[in-house]
């Protein structure tokens, strides 16, 4: 397990100022970094793991550090550096070093340190003996931040009251899938995931693992009860039996969320600028453009279509994947996901947006919107949903209602792929609405509005009949 300490400052901690705070630990601890040197290991002379402490990070987006850390945090005016160190329970003097070295930061630099009450500037003792610790050094080859290592699972154990997806986190999604293990990320029921975070452990072999407050674990999910079992955990029944503190906490809330699940494909062309679609559904569901992109939590870029392309481009023809955030009083994020395809460069784009009443959720505002990114952005599909969940985006791991279908939209080329004339006509009661022009149609339907989970079958249906007008299915 580790416990986290940050360190939020004025100005950018240089090699000398981090080597000050690093000396917290006294001159005998050893220093390691990783290949690419994003993180600076402390380690015992025995070279058993204290403190990790990553490359910092210039936040220029504002808001994240009330949105990921705590709304009554008062972080510098951004553009500001954020530092995480990262604590092994397996030590006892590990958690006070994190604090000292964050504290040490603040001092030199100024600034803040979350949580507040772990910051101090003292010396601290790591060992008496040098060889009076519990914790063993990971073998060779294995994962350095994770906490269990099996030849099937690696397990995190976590412990903050939001868990973003942080750079630590996707870097071990990427080992993990890399050497066909899964992550098991293993919390107290008090911690929320961020929707980024979410959205990657949704379906096998990914998990959350929620420790019980009666005893045992559920997956935080689907409610799961689980068991460690042959290095992994597991469900203990088939089917599932379901915990009773996860349907015993179900949420009833007056808040909604409205997302859109979009995707475009245009042509390869060196004029080409990924971001524009997503950027004009923000602008027309909230008024204003994105503030920030990243590739991980917390987001930190000024928001820019141009240099979200540059990087697609150096990442080709391998996927990048993004991430969008908006204002503070808006609740609004994104995952953007570049892919090479036959057709030409898909965009896939899931954006939520959060409102404290189904009554301020802009319903109205959908068809305009389908028929703007059909016009301008080669629009294929867009399936937009409405859930009754928390308005902040971010999830417990507790029952909650399962997002209602609104409307779903198909492109120009999928229309003429399938046959204008079947398109239009499913056997449901509704006919859609033709969108583009004469010879570009597009279609857009209208499943229902929110608060009906029988909008579910009729998606499946309209599904179903377009593509049994798809040439090579049915």
């Amino acid at each position: 397990m580790t416990k986290d300490v940050i360190a939020l400052t004025e100005k950018m901690p240089d090699a000398r100022t981090l080597l000050a705070a690093l000396y917290a630990g006294g001159p005998d601890l050893s220093l390691t970094t990783t290949d690419d040197g994003a993180v600076i290991h402390l380690r015992t002379p025995a070279g058993r793991p204290l403190v990790s402490v990553e490359s910092p990070l210039l936040v220029h987006v504002p808001g994240e550090a009330e949105r990921l850390l705590s709304p009554h945090i008062t972080p510098p005016q951004p553009p500001y550096w954020w530092t995480e160190t990262r604590a092994s329970t397996a030590i006892p003097a590990a958690e006070p070093l994190a604090g000292s070295v964050c504290g040490r930061l603040r001092m030199l630099l100024g600034g803040t340190t979350w949580p507040p009450e772990a910051a101090r500037t003292a010396v601290v003792e790591t060992s008496q003996d040098g060889d009076d610790f519990t914790a063993t050094r990971l073998p060779d080859g294995a994962l350095p931040a994770v906490d269990v290592l099996t030849e099937s699972t690696a397990v995190v154990i976590a412990d903050r009251s939001i868990l973003p997806l942080t750079t630590w986190l996707s870097d071990i999604l990427r080992s993990t899938a890399a050497t066909g293990r899964a992550l098991h990320i293993v919390t107290p029921p008090h911690v929320r995931l961020t929707l980024p975070l979410r959205m990657t452990l949704v379906g096998a072999p990914n998990r959350w693992v929620v420790k019980d407050p009666e005893g045992g674990y559920y997956d935080g999910l689907s409610g799961a009860v689980l068991a460690w079992q042959n290095g992994t955990f597991a469900p203990t029944v088939t089917p599932a039996k379901v915990a009773d503190a996860f349907t015993r906490g179900a949420q009833h809330t007056e808040e909604r969320r409205l997302t859109l699940a979009l995707r475009t494909v245009r042509s390869p062309n060196t004029d080409l600028v990924l971001g524009t679609a997503l950027e004009s559904a923000w602008r027309h569901l909230t008024g204003a453009p994105p503030t920030g992109w990243g590739t991980a939590e917390p987001i930190n870029l000024p928001w820019s279509p141009r240099q979200l392309t540059e990087l697609a481009r150096s990442r080709s023809p391998q996927p990048t994947h993004a991430l969008v955030i908006g204002t503070p009083d808006q609740p609004a994020i994104a995952t953007h996901r570049t892919t090479r395809t036959t057709a030409g460069i898909a965009e896939e784009v899931t954006f939520t947006i959060g409102y404290p009443t189904a009554a301020e959720v802009p319903l109205d505002a959908i068809e305009p919107l389908a028929a703007e990114l059909v016009g301008t952005h080669s629009l294929t599909t867009m399936l937009t949903t409405l859930t009754a969940a928390d308005a902040d985006l971010t999830l417990a791991p507790v029952l909650t209602s399962p997002p209602i279908p609104l409307t779903f939209t198909l492109g120009t080329r999928d229309t003429q792929t399938i046959g204008l004339t079947h398109a239009r006509r499913p056997p449901l009661m509704f006919r859609p609405v033709q969108l583009g022009t004469a010879t570009d149609p597009a279609l857009h339907y209208s499943l229902g509005d929110g608060t009906d989970a029988a909008a579910w079958p009729v998606l499946q249906t309209l599904i179903a009949h377009l593509k049994a007008g798809t040439p090579g299915t049915g």
